[in-house]
Parts: structure tokens; C-alpha cells; sequence
């Protein structure tokens, strides 16, 4: 099983953001972010889930376990539905490569649990302003 922490960081005016992905499981340690521009925090982190399912596609089709701090993000991924239609189009893409994996699911865990993924969209939101 693949173990993939997904978070984002954001910060000024007006509002950029970075997304970091800590992968493991499987033989693999992976660590990745990347500098995703002008964006709202909660726009960022469906992003980073997204990212986060594009690079597990890449190492398998078995069972991954996403795991974010976002709330908005888990209980849309987990209902499958999301009022906001400004999220709808990365949360549609979210399902579409999750449906791919043999089993997919999501958990919300706090902060302190998601240290990689926040440190690896810190450090690149830094690098950038």
C-alpha cells in the first residue's frame, strides 16, 4: 500500500501557493513540490491531492491511502460531492484518477501528522517569493 501525504501552503497578497507530496509504501520514498502560482489555500490543496494521485498512478494501481489536513478537501473526496463550484473541476479529477486504483481512500489527520507534505510546500513557497 502506497501512503501518500498531500498539503499546501499560501501565503501573501496576493495569495500564492506551493503543494507538497511525501509518498511511501511499496519500496518507495518519495518527496516532491511544486510552485502552483496564484491561488486561494483550499484551491491549493485540491491541487496537491490531485498532484499527490497523479505521482501514486505512476507507482501503482493497488491500494493508496491519501492523507491531508485539509477537512474541505477529505469530506469532498469521501462524499464525492462538493458545493463550491470553483473546486468542482479538481475534485472531478481527483475521483477520476482515485477510481483508477484498485482501492483508494482518504483520511483527514491533524497538522502534526502531515509534517512532510507541509514542509515540502513551505520550502517551495519560500523559494518563490
Amino acid at each position: 500500500m502506497l501512503e501518500v501525504f498531500v498539503d499546501a501552503a499560501s501565503a501573501g497578497t496576493p495569495q500564492v501557493s506551493a503543494v507538497g507530496v511525501f509518498i511511501r509504501g511499496e519500496g518507495h520514498l518519495i518527496h516532491w513540490s511544486e510552485y502552483v502560482g496564484e491561488m486561494d489555500n483550499h484551491t491549493a490543496e485540491f491541487t496537491a491531492l490531485v498532484k499527490g494521485l497523479e505521482l501514486a498512478k505512476g507507482l501503482s494501481s493497488g491500494m493508496v491511502s491519501i492523507k491531508s489536513d485539509s477537512q474541505v478537501t477529505v469530506d469532498a473526496f469521501e462524499k464525492r460531492a462538493i458545493k463550491n463550484p470553483k473546486f468542482k473541476p479538481l475534485l472531478a479529477k481527483a475521483l477520476e484518477i482515485g477510481d483508477q486504483f484498485d482501492f483508494c481512500f482518504i483520511k483527514w489527520i491533524p497538522d502534526s501528522q502531515n509534517r512532510a507534505a507541509d514542509a515540502l510546500a513551505r520550502t517551495e513557497l519560500r523559494a518563490h517569493k
